[in-house]
């Protein structure tokens, strides 16, 4: 590894700001420190970090760094195939996200009351964020240039959000002249051997029945550079005033999707050795159905997409519950808060789980949604003023247990902007926040009983 020294550079233009660097890294090594600049990588300026990516799995790069004094760093670094440099930066994305354009008539953030924070309202439909993050992406919004960029980087996995294969339905359903080119972008990834997860919204009498038949049959002739599809139903807020006229799933209407959705399965695991196509948990509630057993998941390629979160969920509780010591105990009081899809699962895992640990109680109390409205039932939409109006005048106990599904990623923070200290200073309680892991749900009570 060789430093040389340069002149201030000219063209630094505020981006790609080193966050952090990571102990005995080669950038340590190398005198690279959190403030520094990168400026380029083997003479390419780095516009974002796909470029990053990319450009440093050589066994051989230049970097040029500039430091905070203004002095630029060219760096000579011979390292290992695809080892990583050990430095992270200010922005995950080292510049900002792209803003989808289409207008889908099922769009949950048209449907978003005026008020709320910006940043709420910022539709993205940025392919970076769908390999970095696992983001669903229309692809409607990529240039000629940017597809060719994925192909030539091989970023995988690529997260789709198809919807319907038909060029004119797709058109019509996300208002987007170029939509109805999916297809033919999602085969030029296949031919590139591009990994791709697909999902599909699913709106009554739009773009179920025979459109979905043929979405899904054109979709599984791309496996298995597309492993798998999600089924999700649309889902609609109580502020629809303008907007497409929507009808949502129910009893009936669910049951004959799961139907379909399990006769493709068999016929896919007959053909390809997989089920391939998987209905989100939402169906199987509102069908009054037995949750697939969790072998049937196939390692949950959806999980993210809540296809699969109860089965998995649950068997992480179970195993959790059967390494806990001989005849634990705990002398408390909980109470736990969900949505009201949910509500009959949470009950079966906290009856479960007071069973085994002596003296413990927790009570499940399904939150009605009153801000998006009651249609909408997940628990990851709820927000603080419900939980407040619902639990104001409840026996909490000793904590409230909410998910962290409930909070912005990252924040304590609910949607309505309400946080976790308001919640306890108006619930005079403690809030305790789960992961949506099952096996770090009974961690809450092992650590008390410590």
């Amino acid at each position: 590894m060789e430093v040389n020294n340069y002149e201030v550079n000219t063209y630094y233009d505020g981006k790609n700001i080193i966050d952090n660097v990571e102990e005995n890294s080669i950038a340590e090594e190398l005198g690279i420190e959190t403030g520094d600049v990168l400026i380029s990588i083997n003479d390419n300026k780095v516009i974002d970090i796909i470029d990053y990516k990319y450009l440093i799995t050589d066994d051989f790069i230049t970097l040029t760094i500039q430091k905070k004094d203004g002095e630029l760093w060219e760096l000579e670094i011979e390292k290992d195939y695809y080892e990583d440099l050990g430095i992270t930066f200010t922005n995950p994305l080292i510049d900002k996200a792209k803003n989808c354009r289409n207008k889908c008539i099922f769009c949950f953030i048209d449907q978003l009351p005026k008020g709320m924070r910006k940043t709420l309202y910022f539709k993205d439909d940025d392919s970076r964020l769908s390999f970095l993050q696992g983001n669903f992406i229309t692809l409607t919004n990529l240039s000629d240039d940017e597809i060719d960029r994925i192909i030539r980087y091989r970023l995988s996995p690529i997260n789709v959000s198809v919807h319907t294969t038909d060029p004119q339905l797709r058109t019509k359903m996300l208002n987007n002249k170029n939509a109805g080119k999916v297809y033919d972008i999602l085969k030029r990834f296949g031919v590139a051997e591009i990994e791709m997860n697909c999902q599909i919204v699913l709106i009554p009498g739009i773009n179920d029945g025979d459109s979905l038949n043929r979405t899904l049959k054109d979709l599984s002739e791309l496996y298995p550079n597309i492993s798998s599809v999600a089924v999700v139903p649309v889902g609609l807020t109580k502020y629809r005033e303008g907007l497409n006229q929507l009808n949502t799933y129910d009893y009936e209407s669910a049951n004959e999707l799961i139907e379909l959705i399990h006769n493709l399965q068999r016929e896919y695991l007959n053909n390809i050795d997989t089920r391939f196509v998987f209905a989100s948990d939402e169906f199987y509630i509102l069908a009054n159905r037995a949750i697939p057993k969790y072998d049937d998941y196939e390692g949950f390629p959806q999980y993210e997409n809540g296809v699969g979160l109860i089965r998995s969920f649950y068997h992480e509780v179970q195993e959790a519950l059967s390494n806990l010591k001989k005849n634990p105990a705990l002398k408390k009081n909980y109470t736990m808060a969900t949505g009201t899809l949910a509500y009959d699962f949470i009950n079966e895992v906290a009856n479960m789980v007071t069973d085994k640990i002596e003296g413990l109680s927790l009570k499940v109390v399904p939150i009605i949604n009153e801000f998006f409205g009651e249609k909408i039932t997940v628990s990851g939409l709820i927000t603080g003023n419900d939980l407040i109006n619902q639990l104001r005048d409840y026996e909490v106990g000793d904590g409230l247990i909410i998910p962290t599904s409930m909070l912005r990623r990252g924040e304590e923070v609910f949607l309505d902007d309400v946080t976790i200290a308001d919640i306890e200073s108006s619930l005079k309680t403690e809030v305790i926040i789960s992961d949506v892991d099952g096996g770090k749900f009974v961690d809450i009570f092992k650590n008390k009983m410590r």
